[in-house]
């Protein structure tokens, strides 16, 4: 019941209304005069089945002027004008008929509509409550008008992307799919999402393609090429109104122009379709609500095009909870030697000053073992060449020997990267300064291929040049240089393979050679998929006990050095002496571990199954165990496997009563552990979205659990920072939270003695000259119980289930820290970017929802959820021109490609400012 005038954002197709009013004039017919005109407005009602009537809207009447040939009136410019001349009466006529007919139905009507009115709407003061509600509405409209044409509201108007894909070619890259998906010259609406590159969000697609189909009046299942290029334009338009409108119509099914209650929730759970956000799903209807709460303070049961655009004005009000950090001007001037142009001599050789700045450590390390290895290669090199060997192997014995003594010498040094308690003690140490024992690991790793290298150099020659050289010798070159070494008889190939040197050789080889092949990361971490049988060679089991085989190559290795074939004295045998130490403290680690894993009992104390197949383990605390926040320990499970032994982060702070790892599903030995506690486990509690629970009152027969360490870690090294960067992927979020609540307990710890040093002040101003006695006893405890000014935490995951891993110490954070020491933020992956039309009604329900209730609809913390992934140089921009001339410490724990990248910005911002930035990376 709508007139042929629409407002400004309604559909100028809509059919399904009847005017109510559609004459109305000031100078509606010769001999009336203006202040006798009536005025009438246009109401828009939906007539249910069930005789109920729904109010849609209450406008103006749209004006039709009819006159004697004059100008139409300004006022009347919008709607339509029905010129006649004066000759013609019978039209005049009609229009006067047709005026009253007009006018007496809209005054019954008008009656008929206010007692209804008042018995829908409840409005107690009957006509002038209803005006009251129209007037608000009125009013609210013409301030968001007002609102949109501030410079501020211009930003916050761009996004609602339907398409993520903006280059020049992207509509032949559209052709092209047309091409290939066509039948007939015809792309089918099933089609219609692959083809414009939607294929992930199939479901949001085709409604935008119902959408775009109603507006042309059509309800179609296949559309040719150029109303595909029709719809891309309509999809792909620069103008927000353009898009909106889209929006605006997907949502809007029925083309009435206005969006009820239960079109909000079915565009809510679409919208958690595409971002796979399950939970939102569930809560669609409570978020509807919220919106309709918010956009419709009237209850006029609906909502419009207008208010649609005012919720996305006003979503970065309601987000300016957990906000990046302000960019100031500061960054400008701090960035202004990062702008001046330099020569290129001058960038190599900035570059290379900051890379011996940051890795002198591991250059000095690198180059002494380096050192070390020319020397013993090149005097054993030379020791041999004055042998008459030599004369009859020439330098092919010189290289296999050169090779053999680095061999010693790496076989020894391997081991002791990988004694953990002895690093762990080392880092607390001065040491530490000059050594860089987080890349302890990253040595061993690095050993192990220079011990490759050896082993083919030392086989190689031996097998493949100087035993053939020997075999092929004349015999009185034989007798002469080498009868006293091999004996009288010159042997033949296959004796001196056979030999105790040649077959301890072969099966050190053979071991190395499993060894080696099951610790590359393509075997260790399943990359490769053989079939059955041949998969269980791959995996972390395969490398744990495979890595095994070294204590035989060590013995091996022992008596191949015993049995040489050159050597004789028993003090020129030296592969013993190079590995007596190492072997004994390698021993001595792992019976210590053996012993302390039976010393430190621990009881379980709850069990956790969250989604994303992750496992918490709450145990009791030996007392002896002293740890601290950022180190890990080893977990051993007897009835999951006897030998095994993983590590895992401590993810409860040093000050709790109780020891917490978090345990991702990963391979094998995770996966037996998961499903070892699934069976003793409580069944999940309705709403708890399978979260499946048991502790000492649930389950008293909880399996045995071994606990190890604590281990050194980068991470331990936070507190020398004033300003923390964390940054973690996943289950990589697990050094940190120990970190957080650490600094947790510190902030309440210097709440509370700030407490106590004012109470104390109060106290020592009754007594003479004790006010500065005490404040130096105070004040220095103080200043170090928190020396971290400030940290924030960067948590990337890709599922919305994995929020609930840390809720509970988000939430504490998020109450506790008044001074706003630390900042959260967390990053879901999973969901389009802000800005992207699939994720647009999300994000005005995540403001809604947090401005209202405080609380994150994605995470269900306090702390907001940012969609996509982070800018990292956004983030370390504002990082460096918030803190100026600080040293930032960056801690990142994840997938390697991500740490080369903030390893990158790092060194970029660190040539552009006073601001240092530090990376550590987690290494297991």
């Amino acid at each position: 019941m709508r007139g042929a005038s629409l407002p400004t954002h309604e559909r100028r197709w809509a059919s399904d209304t009847v005017p109510a009013k559609t004459t109305l004039s000031s100078t509606a017919s010769p001999g009336t005069e203006s202040n006798s005109a009536e005025e009438f407005v246009e109401v828009t009602l939906d007539l249910q089945d069930d005789d109920t009537i729904i109010l849609r809207s209450v406008e103006p009447a749209t004006v039709i002027t009819v006159d004697d040939g004059a100008d139409t009136p300004a006022s009347a410019s919008r709607s339509p004008t029905i010129k006649r001349s004066s000759s013609n009466n019978r039209l005049r006529q009609f229009s006067q008929e047709l005026k009253a007919e007009a006018v007496a139905k809209a005054k019954q009507f008008s009656h008929e509509l206010k007692a209804e009115l008042r018995r829908k709407f409840s409005w107690g003061n009957g006509h002038s409550g209803f005006d009251s509600a129209l007037a608000a509405r009125a009013l609210r409209k013409q301030r968001a008008q007002l609102d949109r044409t501030r410079s501020g509201a211009q930003k916050a108007l761009r996004g609602l992307r339907f398409i993520s894909n903006t280059k020049a070619n992207a509509w032949e890259e559209v052709q092209n799919n047309f091409n290939k998906l066509a039948k007939d010259g015809f792309l089918f609406r099933s089609d219609f999402a692959q083809c414009i590159g939607m294929k992930d969000s199939k479901e949001f697609a085709l409604e935008m393609f119902d959408a775009l189909s109603r507006r042309r009046r059509l309800k179609v299942e296949k559309i040719c090429k150029d109303e595909l290029y029709e719809y891309w334009s309509q999809i792909t338009d620069q103008s927000f109104d353009s898009r909106l409108q889209i929006f605006f119509d997907m949502v809007d099914k029925n083309e009435d122009g206005r969006i009820t209650e239960a079109e909000v929730k079915e565009i809510i759970m679409l919208s958690a379709s595409a971002n796979k956000l399950s939970r939102l799903k569930e809560q669609a209807e409570e978020y509807a609500a919220l919106i309709m709460e918010e956009l419709d303070p009237e209850r006029l049961g609906y909502i419009e095009l207008w208010q649609l655009e005012t919720l996305l004005l006003q979503k970065d009000t309601y987000l300016s909870y957990s906000q990046a950090l302000s960019y100031t001007s500061q960054a400008l001037s701090q960035n202004l030697q990062g702008l001046r142009k330099k020569s290129r001599i001058r960038r190599m050789s900035s570059k290379f000053v900051y890379y011996l700045e940051e890795n002198w450590k591991r250059i000095w390390v690198i180059s002494l073992w380096i050192m070390i290895m020319i020397g013993l290669f090149t005097w054993k090199f030379f020791q041999y060449k004055q042998k008459k060997a030599f004369e009859v192997m020439g330098y092919c014995l010189l290289t296999a020997k050169g090779a053999a003594e680095t061999l010693k010498f790496n076989m020894a040094l391997i081991l002791l990267p990988v004694c953990r308690n002895t690093i762990t003690w080392l880092r607390s140490t001065k040491l530490s300064h000059f050594v860089p024992f987080d890349d302890n690991i990253n040595f061993h790793k690095t050993i192990a291929a220079a011990i490759v290298i050896g082993v083919i150099l030392h086989a190689g020659n031996h097998l493949a040049c100087d035993f053939p050289r020997l075999i092929n010798s004349s015999k009185s070159k034989y007798d002469d240089d080498l009868s006293n070494d091999f004996g009288s008889l010159k042997p033949t190939y296959i004796d001196l393979v056979k030999g105790i040197e040649g077959v301890t050789g072969i099966l050190m080889l053979i071991c190395m050679i499993i060894a080696f092949t099951l610790a590359t990361r393509w075997f260790r971490r399943n990359l490769i998929k053989l079939p059955k049988p041949f998969d269980r060679i791959t995996g972390f089991n395969a490398f744990w006990y495979s890595h095994h085989l070294f204590v035989i190559v060590y013995v091996l290795l022992v008596i191949h050095g015993v049995f040489l074939y050159l050597v004789h004295d028993w003090y020129r045998k030296t592969t013993w002496m190079y590995l007596a130490v190492p072997v004994l403290l390698y021993a001595g680690e792992r019976t210590l571990r053996f012993f302390r894993s039976g010393f430190y009992t621990v009881r379980l104390l709850k069990v956790a199954i969250y989604p994303g197949s992750v496992l918490t383990l709450q145990m009791s605390k030996p007392p002896q165990f002293r740890y601290k926040s950022g180190q890990y320990m080893f977990v051993q499970c007897p009835a999951v496997s006897p030998f095994e032994w993983h590590p895992f982060s401590i993810t409860s702070a040093p000050g709790d009563d109780y020891l917490s790892v978090h345990i991702r599903q990963l391979g094998d030995w995770t996966q037996a552990l998961r499903k070892l506690f699934s069976e003793v486990c409580e069944p999940p509690v309705a709403g708890k979205s399978g979260l499946l629970r048991a502790d000492e009152t649930t389950k008293k027969s909880l399996p045995k659990l071994l606990i190890d360490g604590p281990y050194g870690a980068p991470a331990q090294d936070y507190r020398k920072y004033d300003v923390l960067l964390l940054v973690g992927l996943g289950i990589g979020a697990t050094p940190f939270i120990s970190i957080l609540k650490d600094l947790l307990n510190n902030i309440v710890k210097m709440e509370e003695q700030a407490d106590l040093v004012s109470d104390t002040s109060r106290t020592s101003d009754l007594s003479i000259g004790s006010n500065d006695s005490n404040s130096s006893k105070v004040s220095p405890k103080r200043k170090k119980t928190l020396k971290t000014t400030n940290a924030y935490f960067y948590w990337v995951t890709r599922e919305q289930g994995s929020f609930d891993w840390f809720k509970g110490v988000m939430n504490e954070v998020a109450d506790l820290d008044q001074r706003g020491v630390i900042e959260m933020h967390n990053y879901l992956t999973s969901v389009y970017e802000e800005g992207d039309a699939r994720s647009a009604l999300i994000t005005m329900v995540q403001a809604l929802n947090h401005a209202k209730n405080g609380v994150d609809i994605v995470s269900g913390t306090r702390v907001r959820t940012h969609f996509a992934r982070p800018k990292w140089k956004n983030v370390l921009s504002k990082l460096s021109s918030k803190h100026c001339n600080a040293r930032i410490g960056v801690f990142y724990c994840g997938a390697p490609v991500l740490a080369k990248e903030l390893s990158k910005l790092c060194y970029e911002f660190n040539q552009k400012g006073s601001t240092k930035f530090e990376f550590h990376k987690e290494h297991f």
